[in-house]
């Protein structure tokens, strides 16, 4: 066959990557095309009386910019001819549309403070057992039912205005070609879709005031929504229709894709960046009252469902590094990182990485050591220690998450995969497979991409399945392999990290 190219946008927490995807006769090749970085920009604004508020946004343009670029550098470097787009990007957010095109404000960043109390609020207007029974989402800040209840509590006007809702990803499509739909991985995790029957709930819709008709269409995963805008394409230089296919665009999805399991019941998978999603992929959604109190959510795969929770991952870490940056003046390379937190001593002391108090403080490191001393541990001495603290709380709180899966699901763990950036981690590779105490198979590092472009594949009918698409990923990116030691160590720490939890 005549060699086809994809182009992957992957579109993270902290910045954005775009790739192509090359596939020969049983061949495969994935190169990067353009990286750039963003993230959340605070403001601080008087309200209607006055009252400063801390607001944070994306720079939605600065990101289609950055996908322009991409599509340009793409043509420079491959030629006028791309068979597909697909875009993946961070599990929350979006924008509110109206019929003549125009934003309806900005896009609000997930880590707004807006939405700290909003858990509560959806709680008031439906039972928290029923609405985990429709969508199978736990209550997290930032799910999308939350995001909408505060536009319908405090802007209705803005309600009445638009005519679609548009989350994330189905605004960057938006931006290219027009189109309004989201994939069926996105929309599960919005805690507003029925995850039996893949639409959105009128229920849950009408107990918080978010009408219908502002819902896009919900499309399965590989299915051609559309082409890239033909004045678009001729500004980056591609000729042609060029197609956009939704992929599983929420992130997530892509990088559980790309893990090359050799059987999902008994291979945990975690999907590790700035935050680490830990979980199994199963055959249908389970949204007993028995999941819902492990604090487990079922999203939408790719023929399957994750079954995961949503942890905090390398968050913490990077947050310290800002809060060192300011005091240092300099960025803390990450070979010191990698130099302090290995020599540090094991075990003095532990956080719970999911506490609200690590969600988004002002001062990581202070946030760490008032945790620490409101659960009577010994003090962090350096920076090496708090370092090593956050990744060995990091592979416990995997092992805990790891017994609930197992319990609810009533199947075993005989090994881990971690994917996405995060597996790079060598020290939390290794602490990973000591605490869970099975092996660690980490990479491909860029899991999402891969993910990305297989399912463009599939929907392109390049190859025929997901299943098709192993062979491929294995021979394309090696991966590495961790063995379990100090399993006594490990054990007393665990013991110690479950009566953390209990304070």
């Amino acid at each position: 066959m005549a060699e086809k190219k994809l182009f992957a946008v992957d579109l993270g927490a902290s910045g954005g990557k775009c790739f192509v995807g090359i596939f020969g006769k049983n061949s495969f090749r994935m190169e990067e095309v353009h990286r750039f970085a963003h993230e959340g920009v605070t403001f601080f604004l008087p309200e209607g009386k006055g009252k400063v508020t801390e607001r944070n946004y994306w720079d939605d343009t600065c990101i289609y910019q950055n996908i322009v670029k991409g599509l340009q550098a793409y043509s420079r470097a491959y030629g006028t001819k791309l068979d597909g787009i697909g875009i993946d990007t961070w599990g929350a957010d979006g924008h509110l549309v109206t019929a003549e095109g125009d934003l309806l404000g900005k896009m609000y960043c997930y880590r707004d403070h807006r939405l700290d109390t909003m858990c509560d609020e959806v709680k008031k207007r439906i039972d928290a057992s029923r609405i985990y029974r429709i969508t199978g989402n736990h209550f997290q800040p930032f799910n999308q039912s939350n995001q909408l209840l505060w536009v319908a509590m405090n802007h209705p006007e803005l309600l009445e205005l638009a005519k679609v809702y548009l989350p994330v990803p189905a605004l960057f499509y938006y931006y290219l070609g027009g189109t309004n739909v989201v994939d069926s991985t996105f929309a599960s995790v919005t805690q507003m879709m029925d995850a039996k029957r893949q639409c959105w709930s009128g229920e849950v819709l009408k107990a918080l005031g978010i009408p219908k008709r502002i819902m896009p269409k919900i499309v399965p995963p590989a299915t051609k929504i559309g082409t890239l805008q033909p004045q678009l394409a001729a500004l980056c230089g591609l000729k042609g229709a060029v197609n956009l296919i939704a992929i599983g665009s929420h992130d997530t999805a892509c990088a559980f894709a790309s893990a090359p399991v050799r059987d999902p019941a008994t291979s945990l998978i975690i999907s590790s960046g700035t935050w680490s999603l830990v979980g199994k992929l199963i055959a249908r959604p389970i949204t007993t009252d028995v999941a819902m109190n492990a604090g487990l959510s079922n999203e939408g795969g790719i023929g399957n469902t994750r079954f995961l929770r949503n942890c905090m991952g390398t968050w913490i870490i990077q947050e310290l590094l800002r809060v060192w940056e300011i005091k240092d003046g300099k960025r803390m390379p990450w070979s010191e990182v990698d130099s302090l937190a290995p020599a540090a001593k094991p075990f003095v002391a532990m956080i719970d990485p999911d506490d609200p108090a690590f969600y988004n403080p002002a001062n990581m490191e202070e946030a760490i050591h008032a945790f620490i001393r409101k659960t009577h541990q010994p003090k962090l001495k350096d920076r090496g220690e708090v370092l090593r603290c956050v990744y060995e709380s990091l592979a416990l709180k995997y092992r805990f998450v790891n017994e609930l899966i197992c319990r609810v699901t009533g199947t075993k763990t005989d090994a881990v995969h971690i994917v996405g950036g995060g597996s790079n981690n060598q020290l939390l590779n290794q602490f990973t497979a000591n605490s869970v105490g099975v092996p660690v198979v980490a990479g491909p590092k860029e899991a999402t991409a891969v993910g990305n472009l297989m399912v463009q594949a599939v929907g392109a009918k390049i190859i025929r399945n997901l299943a098709a698409a192993m062979p491929l990923i294995k021979s394309a990116f090696p991966v590495a392999e961790y063995q379990p030691a100090d399993k006594e160590a490990w054990d007393a720490a665990y013991v110690r990290f479950e009566k953390v939890l209990q304070k």
